[in-house]
């Protein structure tokens, strides 16, 4: 339990960091140019592990394509607004309204899958969203980047549902292998219609970018394979507490009584539901 503690918190660093090399790019590219290289330079950090778990053909046959095609649509979308959401509004309330992934995931295999969703987790949901209603506080006005951030939060429930399925039949790395693939190909064209050459500040930004999401991705998934996913599921919303310390630090952002009160709420209700909903397999279930 200890090690898969270490490593759960290492990843959520590692995704901290990540969004805090997004905020620091500070619109040097656009969200489109950052999203693609963002594809590229994790598929060729991930190419050597994957090749040497799944040969040279990286595993892809599959009957099942429209199914990873759907999956890692849905997992772009949520990269694009994820992305977008973490240049643009303070970073800890970004990562927060990230976290909100598990909210949705009930309500989409209900709607989607006509899956039953027990009271407890009913309960947690009206929790959760009581929690981001204190982080959004539509009351004060909305402000349409926290909408996409939820946006975000919704797509990555997709992801994850359709993860779940595909899980029944394909291997983890077949699915990761589709969606670096598919990933990198869809985000070619919006890429190409803004680009323009980065600078070399901004290619450190990206690379780092990069390589903190694959390394969030590895260790995650190293954290899930040492202990039960419930048992170690809250030490995933310690991004929370890094990507507060990197807004204060770098951005003298600060975070208000109702941040911290919707948090501790979502936290609550994520923690609740990863006890009760069946968990995606950890290889595949990282949207960034």
């Amino acid at each position: 339990m200890p090690q898969a503690a270490f490593w759960l918190i290492f990843s959520e660093f590692c995704f901290a960091s990540m969004g805090a090399g997004i905020k620091s790019l500070d619109g040097a590219l656009p969200n489109e140019m950052t999203v693609f290289l963002r594809n590229v330079l994790g598929a060729l950090i991930l190419l050597p592990w994957l090749w040497a778990r799944s040969g040279a053909g990286l595993g892809l046959a599959t009957r099942v394509w429209r199914w990873h095609l759907l999956r890692s649509l849905a997992g772009l979308a949520a990269m694009y607004c994820f992305f977008y959401a973490l240049a643009n509004i303070d970073l800890a309330q970004a990562v927060i309204l990230k976290m909100t992934a598990p909210l949705f995931i009930p309500l989409v295999a209900w709607a989607w899958l006509a899956e039953s969703v027990p009271w407890r987790v009913r309960v947690a949901i009206v929790i959760g969203f009581v929690g981001v209603g204190m982080i959004v506080r539509p009351s004060l006005g909305l402000d349409p980047i926290m909408l996409i951030a939820l946006g975000g939060g919704l797509f990555a429930a997709v992801a994850k549902v359709t993860v779940r399925h595909l899980s029944a039949t394909e291997p983890g790395t077949r699915t990761v292998s589709w969606f670096a693939i598919i990933g990198t190909v869809a985000s070619v064209i919006p890429a190409v219609l803004v680009w323009r050459w980065p600078d070399s500040t901004a290619w450190l930004w990206v690379l780092m970018i990069a390589v903190s999401a694959t390394l969030g991705q590895l260790a995650m998934t190293r954290a899930y394979g040492l202990a039960p996913a419930g048992r170690v599921a809250p030490f995933s919303y310690a991004s929370v507490i890094f990507a507060t310390a990197y807004g204060w630090l770098f951005w003298g952002e600060r975070i208000d009584l109702f941040d911290v009160l919707g948090a501790l709420l979502i936290f609550t209700a994520g923690v609740l539901i990863a006890h009760r909903v069946r968990r995606v397999p950890p290889l595949v279930q990282n949207e960034v």
